[in-house]
């Protein structure tokens, strides 16, 4: 059962929540807040899957609840929904933590499966959107041929793996791009993380561009047909 908190300050907004996600069978709404403070406070108290995130809120705003649970250690996936297609959102909801971004007029159907997506551990963010933060917010160094120093800890796979994440790849498509398992694929991905200390695979994104390694529009720089 996926366990679902609400956070927006808009009541009717929160019921209309509820009332899709209690009709699924596999997940159940725990609690609701109406402010940033009462959604870091009841995530604490509930110890929910999934968060649904509201970016407008009053006593403190999305963001900054996302970025108190994640300095927090909370295991609770914060998935952002807002009526604002603002980029600065997006690239602040991932810096904080979030696991990712929705706008709130997605179907309904769309919706549910992005609460399944990151209660699984995936990410949920639209490379459109990925693009145009990158391109307008990410401040990013000259493009050379080191290694970034803040990845020094991989091996030359996992940067190979890294690369190919940063620009959307889910395990299954990484893993055909290298021609390895869907389970190796899957093991490199966790082992980056590990090693970078990051929550999930938004950090690992945003960290793949700040440092350098990817840069918006250019070609894979590696060959990727060589077996790990």
């Amino acid at each position: 059962m996926i366990r679902v908190l609400l956070a927006d300050d808009q009541a009717l907004v929160r019921a209309g929540f509820r009332l899709i996600l209690d009709l699924e069978d596999d997940m159940e709404v725990v609690g609701e807040a109406g402010d940033g403070r009462d959604a870091v406070s009841l995530t604490r108290e509930l110890e929910p899957d999934v968060v649904l995130m509201d970016v407008r809120m009053p006593e403190m705003d999305g963001i900054e609840a996302t970025r108190r649970l994640a300095r927090g250690g909370s295991r609770a996936r914060v998935l952002v929904l807002t009526t604002f297609d603002a980029d600065e959102n997006v690239y602040e909801a991932m810096k904080a933590g979030a696991s990712g971004f929705l706008l709130k007029d997605v179907p309904r159907e769309q919706l549910v499966a992005g609460v399944r997506i990151v209660a699984s551990g995936e990410s949920l963010l639209a490379p459109t959107i990925t693009r145009r933060l990158i391109e307008q917010f990410v401040r990013r160094p000259p493009p050379g041929l080191a290694v970034p120093s803040e990845l020094e800890a991989l091996s030359a796979r996992e940067v190979q793996v890294l690369n190919l994440l940063a620009r959307g790849l889910t395990n299954a498509e990484i893993a055909e791009r290298l021609v390895v398992s869907a389970t190796t694929a899957k093991t490199h991905v966790a082992n980056i993380l590990q090693k970078l200390r990051l929550r999930d695979r938004v950090q690992a994104v945003v960290l793949a561009y700040e440092s350098g390694l990817v840069q918006p529009g250019e070609a894979t720089t590696e060959q990727t047909s060589k077996r790990a």
